[in-house]
């Protein structure tokens, strides 16, 4: 299911990353840490009472030229600006961030109106949701009477300003509480029998995904047909493969390199939205240039939405042979994504063909571990084997036990253990049992989830 998506934008130093923080130390969901994933995104998934979506911090917008930019300002600018305008053109919702101690200036009300123009229209407190919904936000009322500092940004005809202050949370659950109720319901998927999957192609731009895509739905006897959606969502592709029905996830968002040249970060969030819809996420990788942090981040995004996984390893054909070492890649994959050792890996080149289809292939048997299930009495009888393996942890004198094990309903294949102290499971024994259990039942290429609660819950 696609999370809706909200974009804070406005001019640098107004507060938009303080805002962002705020939202996700306020989110009431708790997510395990996964080691070996840096933080240092700028959008991240968030909740607000039983409410799910996606946040988006954007670069400062300052419209407009300045005579006196050199020309490496002028293309930073360039390209902050047109980070904002893909962010709010993809947005569900956004908050205008304003600071309400310099009050209303002249990049404020340009951005307002590049608001205006980006088919948004403002709504108050009171008022009826709009198409795109704007929140005008007024921050930094750290002080009393800050808030009567706001009555200027009225004119700027959206909408009453919220008076928060993102720094200490003044006001900042009232404005959730409205965020969430402008947000539209969410869009569960059809259910498709004669489908064995959605797949999304996904990786930074010029790895070759494009290439990847056409060299897969080149044939026109393999094309079943593509699915517009509205404006904003994605355009997917249906295609028969082995015998199958596949669909291609937002294969528009592939396709256009006009709309992400220069964009880095937001093709890849709009990678990573197809990625919420998809069972798999092939994560196109440019050989020459080997693994690099925002390839991390990718894989790291759909471990942690719970997908499988699959490594394409894209202009294989451009290496030299000392450089095609596959033991020397397996290493390397396996320091630089130690989260994730069990994903396969493709070596291809979409140029030449070579391999072009083993992706796909993949990616099928992926998509059958994903619905492999472990019978209780059998899960049982391993965990009885794996306990007596290793000492389970302990802390000032207490030690886990584990009493028993279940395989819960899920998409993503969750495995419940019961025992007598959640709290004292480290993260090393969490990874030791997914270790093991993946040697006994196989899931290769699947994310799995182990969840530990208190013996006589629910699992």
């Amino acid at each position: 299911m696609a999370l809706p998506l909200v974009a804070i934008v406005g001019r640098p130093n107004v507060g938009k990353s303080a805002l962002f923080n705020r939202i996700l130390g306020e989110r009431r969901a708790i997510v395990d840490p996964m080691a070996g994933l840096t933080r240092d995104r700028l959008y991240a998934e968030s909740e607000w009472r039983g409410r799910r979506f996606t946040i988006v911090d954007t670069a400062g917008l300052v419209l407009g030229k300045d005579r006196d930019e050199v020309p490496a300002q002028r293309e930073l600018r360039r390209r902050m600006e047109e980070q904002s305008r893909l962010a709010i053109d993809e947005a569900d919702l956004v908050l205008f961030v304003l600071d309400v101690r310099e009050g209303l200036t002249a990049i404020d009300r340009d951005i307002a109106e590049l608001l205006r123009r980006s088919r948004t229209q403002g709504v108050t407190p009171g008022g009826a949701a709009a198409r795109t919904p704007v929140l005008v936000v007024a921050n930094k009322a750290d002080g009393r009477g800050r808030e009567l500092l706001a009555h200027e940004f009225y004119e700027l005809g959206l909408g009453d300003p919220w008076v928060i202050s993102a720094l200490h949370g003044t006001g900042s659950g009232d404005l959730l509480d409205t965020v969430v109720e402008r947000l539209p319901p969410p869009r569960p998927e059809l259910v498709d029998d004669q489908l064995a999957g959605r797949i999304a192609i996904l990786g930074r731009p010029n790895v070759g995904k494009s290439s990847l895509l056409n060299a897969v739905i080149g044939d026109e006897r393999s094309l079943v047909a593509a699915e517009p959606g509205t404006t904003r969502d994605p355009v997917d592709t249906r295609i028969m493969f082995a015998g199958k029905q596949l669909l291609l996830v937002d294969t528009a968002g592939i396709r256009r390199p006009g709309l992400t040249r220069g964009v880095e970060q937001y093709s890849l969030l709009r990678g990573l939205r197809a990625m919420e819809r998809a069972d798999v996420g092939i994560v196109v990788i440019d050989a020459r240039e080997g693994i690099n942090q925002q390839d991390v981040h990718i894989a790291g995004y759909v471990v942690e939405a719970g997908r499988g996984l699959v490594l394409a390893l894209n202009k294989w054909d451009l290496l030299t042979p000392e450089e095609k070492e596959e033991k020397v890649w397996r290493r390397r994959i396996r320091e630089q994504l130690n989260f994730a050792p069990w994903a396969p890996v493709s070596y291809i080149s979409a140029k030449t063909g070579q391999r072009v289809t083993q992706p796909l292939e993949v990616a099928l048997k992926v998509i059958d571990e994903r619905h492999r299930r472990v019978a209780t009495p059998e899960l049982n009888r391993w965990l009885r084997s794996v306990l007596g393996q290793r000492d389970t942890p302990s802390r000032k004198g207490r030690r886990l036990r584990v009493m028993y094990a279940t395989q819960a309903e899920s998409a993503t294949p969750t495995f419940v253990f019961f025992v007598n102290e959640p709290e004292l499971v480290h993260f090393s024994y969490r990874r030791f049992l997914e270790t093991q259990l993946r040697q006994a039942f196989g899931f290769e290429g699947t994310s799995i989830r182990l969840v530990f609660r208190r013996r006589g819950e629910e699992p």
